[in-house]
This record gives C-alpha cells, structure tokens and sequence, in this order.
C-alpha cells in the first residue's frame, strides 16, 4: 500500500514537474525597419521595439528579426547589399528556430516597391500576387536571380512556416507619412491589399495595419502626425509614440483575430 502511494506521488510529481518545463511558445517578428527594434537614431523605431510590453511574457516569448532595408526577396534570400546587417540571420534562421505552437507576424511592402535590379540594394519585387518572374544578373551579388511577385515571396514565407506548425499572422505595411488633399495617401501602391491578399490565399491571419493606422492619421490631421508620430525630414519611420501607437493598432489588430490563440497571451 505504501509502496502504491509512494509511485502514485512521484508520477504527479513527474506530471507537475513536465508541465512546469513545458516550453513557452514564441512570436517571432519579421520584417522591414518599421518592425525592427532600431538603434533609436533620430529617435526613430520600429513598432515591434515596444509590442512586448502589451503581452504577458512570461507565458509568450518574443524574438524580432526585422531587419532595416529588406523586402520580402531580400528576406529570403540573405542578398542584403550590407552584410553587417545579417549578423542576427533572416528567414533561413527564423524558419530553423520555428516549432509546432509558435506564431510568426510578418509585416513588408515599402521597400519591396524599390528597383528590381540596381546596383545599390537590388530588393524590389514584381507587382501584385501572381506567378509572373524574369531572372536577372543581379548587380549587387553578381549571381543570377529569378525575381517574382511580393505575393509569391508572402506566400512562400507563409507556406512554409505553417508547414512546420506555426500560426501565421500578416499585417499590412504601416502608411508612410504622405498627404494629399488634408488625406493620407493609403494603401502604398497596392503592397498593403497584396498583403492581405497572399495572406487569404494561404488561409492565414491577417491585420490591416495600413488602415487602422491611416484612420488615426486622418482623424489627427497632418499637422500633428507630423510632428507627434514622425520628424520632418523622415515620412517613412516614426519616433517612440508612433511606433507605440503601432504596436498597439497591431495589438487592437489580434484582438479582432477570431479563432487566433495569440490574444490569450496579452495584458488584460
């Protein structure tokens, strides 16, 4: 009898004690500078510098690899024109770390709309969500490159990671500070709906970050976004308030994700 109660106490013992070493999951960020966390230059940062503090991290661990001046091409294939820049790895790091039960949030499209093939970053991707492709020489690399569309480099990037069990969430491209006619410019050439759009093709979540953070815009008017969320001389990154304001449309973003396990983790 004692001997039966003695085993019935180390097996709840060994159950407790594997619950309690169980891993936490981790949201992994990827994506441009409005992502990264920054060097804080100009007091410029990425949105992903302040999304920690809306989520409980002691239940949810948070690794950014945004990296400042990839598209979704230059992501994948490590072909950054400053190798520095890749000390911290991009998606063949990300993609080897993913586990079943982690969540991966990516965000791209300003600089997917630069020059396919110059001799500077070589970055741009085709329009839209298509199959099209052309191979070029690329300049910076010297190698030969098949360049395809933003939608297929989303797509690949989504694919994959749901393939090794991971929940996909993808946002929209922040809206860079440009007015016409006392409105924001939206939709940054069609790179935000492409977003969305690959997203729907691989059945993944999605936020409109473009929208929601350009609604706040129009409401605040130019004058002060300009001066509250940016600097003059900068309309693409934000200083610490927009970048927290970023973080927390995003935030609003999960919270109206059905079905997406990932709100359980935030601050209530």
């Amino acid at each position: 009898m004692k001997k039966t109660l003695l085993l019935a106490f180390l097996f709840t013992c060994l159950c407790a004690f594997s619950i309690l070493r169980k891993e936490k999951p981790t949201l992994y960020l990827i994506g441009d500078s409005t992502v990264a966390e920054g060097s804080g230059n100009n007091g410029l940062w990425g949105w992903g510098k302040f999304l920690p503090m809306f989520f409980d991290t002691t239940k949810l661990t948070i690794r950014n690899y945004a990296v400042g001046g990839t598209s979704t091409r230059t992501f994948q294939t490590n072909g950054i024109w400053d190798k520095k820049l890749n000390k911290q790895g991009m998606w063949d790091t990300v993609y080897s770390k993913l586990k079943k039960g982690d969540y991966l949030m990516i965000q791209f499209g300003l600089n997917d709309q630069s020059p396919v093939d110059d001799s500077t970053r070589s970055r741009g991707t085709l329009s839209g969500i298509g199959e099209d492709s052309i191979i070029i020489l690329n300049k910076v690399t010297n190698e030969v490159e098949t360049v395809h569309t933003f939608g297929w480099y989303m797509r690949r990037f989504i694919s994959q990671a749901k393939a090794k069990g991971a929940i996909v969430i993808v946002c929209s491209s922040i809206p860079k500070n440009i007015w016409k006619d006392g409105k924001l410019i939206r939709g940054e050439y069609g790179f935000a709906d492409w977003a969305l759009q690959a997203a729907q093709q691989e059945k993944a979540f999605s936020i409109d970050l473009n929208t929601r953070i350009a609604d706040v815009y129009d409401k605040e008017g130019e004058a002060t976004v300009t001066t509250k969320y940016h600097i003059a001389k900068d309309n693409t990154h934000t200083i610490q308030a927009g970048s927290v304001l970023n973080a927390s449309l995003v935030v609003e973003g999960i919270k109206a994700l059905d079905k997406c396990k990932l709100k359980k983790y935030l601050i209530r």
